[in-house]
């Protein structure tokens, strides 16, 4: 595609684009996997963003679904405008349909006889090609996942029914003239098997986007805003930990202006066992990205001392990360003053990714904040109101997980250990320890995380689970230890099977495999008595630890 004319412009304004308006659903970041899947851009923004002050045009929009109902003194409700417009198409789901209809008229919507959870059959209504559109190709009854506890008592005026349940009669509706649908159940779920089609009916046949969303096209024009962001002169300098996110965004970086772009890491003292060295390898010699290393490990860990609280040790974390940053800059520049085409470090690059975001950021309405990113809320104010010497350029911020790898092959990072390698959380261990992090319990849980991810490459299971890691307890537990008693901490084994980070499952090990693991930790990592594994998946959990 061409890009020169649009370098500055962000994907959303590239792409055509389905915008979700999030209404606090736990299912809301599912609805962009499936569009991205298909090659479908699409972005996600709170419900109270104001239909005015939408950042882009989009294609189309869809209602999430969200835990509350529509008549709650507190629910959250979009801006009328969204409603009243005619010309973007509109697809509400659960909590969204119900929000189409109680629009039109507060009795449409009514407390359930009894809540529907789980798998449910809805039979076809054929009315006509125009409101037929939305469930095209699905046969004329399919399998559904229901999650609700409310539904539409009434149809609303001027609206057709689309499909239907023995006990939700409205299961799906679609306007008799316009281009707006509602459905009861939720396509975005693999646990509804004609989901995807259904998204692909709204988002292309119905909306016209065109499935052009691809790491090739994203590359091109991301070099593109790159260099038009940065100029001629102006140098970058970026945070890089040795985790995949960090690595793709050096890489893009270095792509798009050469050695203007110095990658800095900072050993925090928090870092995996020879991360540093690693590090080094991978940017320097295979990658050939400029790289600096800055032993910082006494500030950060005199500054987390005697600090317990999560979010305190993030926003510690990515404070300091900050004023080491700054000191960073100022001495590149002096290096640079000399340098003909070598001018001032005005931007600084980080690896945030989509997730990071969506965690990240508390919407007015009824989504919350899970916890802040390092990278994201845990930044000092001048970072994120463009008073600080360095701003934040951020290439990766729209992408999850899984898009981020393809970028990186894109990029030609063929190093299949460096793409696949799991994430390394910015705050490092700091967050991987539950309570005070002292150089005892770092040393503990860095020794017991080699124990335990060398064990998992050694069995060639490494690439089936997405994050893995060993935590640290804040309890010791009583042992037994050479006839002895011994009382050690405990060590907490997580491993996580996920595409987007936004959800997860455990990895299901061999229980012979977690037998050994425990018993070479155990025996090798001084101090501990006992270990286990982290079997929560997310939610209820999230994959870090804090």
């Amino acid at each position: 595609m061409s890009v020169g004319a649009n370098a500055t412009k962000a994907p959303a304004e590239l792409f055509d684009t389905i915008l979700v308006l999030d209404h606090g659903s736990q299912y809301s970041h599912l609805i962009l996997r499936r569009l991205r899947d298909m090659g479908i851009y699409c972005e996600l923004l709170g419900c109270d963003v104001p239909f005015a002050d939408i950042p882009f045009r989009p294609k189309g929009i869809i209602l999430s679904g969200g835990p509350a109902s529509v008549y709650d003194a507190e629910a959250p409700h979009a801006d009328p405008a969204y409603f009243e417009q005619t010309e973007i198409p509109l697809l509400g789901i659960c909590y969204g349909n119900q929000s189409i209809a109680w629009r039109l008229d507060p009795m449409n919507v009514i407390r359930s006889d009894h809540r529907e959870y789980g798998s449910a059959e809805v039979k076809i209504h054929r009315v006509s090609s125009h409101v037929d559109r939305l469930l095209e190709g699905v046969g004329e009854s399919m399998e559904v996942w229901m999650s609700h506890s409310d539904k539409l008592g009434s149809l609303p005026e001027n609206f057709e029914i689309i499909c239907e349940t023995p006990s939700s009669p409205f299961a799906g509706i679609a306007h008799k003239d316009s281009h707006v649908f509602g459905l009861q159940f939720h396509p975005e779920v693999t646990n509804t098997p004609c989901g995807g089609q259904i998204l692909k009916n709204f988002a292309v046949n119905i909306c016209g986007c065109s499935p052009n969303w691809t790491m090739s096209n994203f590359v091109d024009q991301e070099i593109a805003r790159v260099r038009k962001l940065v100029g001629e002169k102006s140098q970058v300098i970026g945070a890089v930990s040795g985790g995949v996110d960090s690595t793709v965004a050096a890489q893009l970086l270095k792509t798009a202006i050469g050695d203007r772009f110095h990658a800095v890491l900072i050993d925090t003292g928090l870092l995996r066992l020879e991360e540093s060295q690693q590090v080094k390898e991978t940017l320097q010699e295979h990658l050939g990205i400029n790289l600096t290393v800055i032993d910082a490990s006494k500030a950060f860990l005199d500054a987390l001392a005697g600090i317990t609280e999560p979010e305190q040790k993030r926003k510690v974390i990515g404070n300091l990360f900050i004023d080491f940053f700054e000191k960073e800059a100022l001495r590149i520049e002096k290096d640079a003053e000399n340098t003909p085409n070598a001018g001032p470090v005005r931007y600084f690059l980080q690896g945030t990714l989509y997730p990071d975001v969506i965690e990240s950021i508390s919407w007015k309405g009824p989504s919350a904040t899970i916890k802040t990113h390092h990278n994201v809320g845990g930044l000092p104010a001048r970072m994120l109101n463009g008073e600080a010497k360095l701003q934040l350029i951020e290439p990766l911020r729209e992408l999850f997980k899984d898009e981020v790898r393809a970028l990186g092959r894109a990029l030609s990072i063929h190093v299949d250990d460096l793409v696949m390698r799991h994430p390394f959380p910015g705050p490092g261990i700091a967050i991987r320890i539950i309570g005070e992090v002292t150089p005892e319990r770092v040393a503990i849980a860095r020794k017991a995380d080699h124990i335990f991810i060398t064990e998992i490459k050694k069995a060639g299971i490494y690439n089936e689970m997405a994050q893995a890691y060993a935590g640290l307890d804040s309890n010791k537990a009583v042992g037994v230890m050479g006839d002895n008693r011994s009382y050690g901490y405990i060590i907490i084994l997580r491993a996580i099977v996920t595409t987007d980070f936004m959800t997860g499952e455990p990895y299901e090990f061999d229980f012979k495999l977690l037998k050994k693991i425990s018993t070479r930790i155990c025996n090798e990592v001084h101090g501990v008595s006992r270990v286990t594994y982290d079997c929560t998946s997310k939610p209820p959990g999230t994959i870090e630890l804090e």
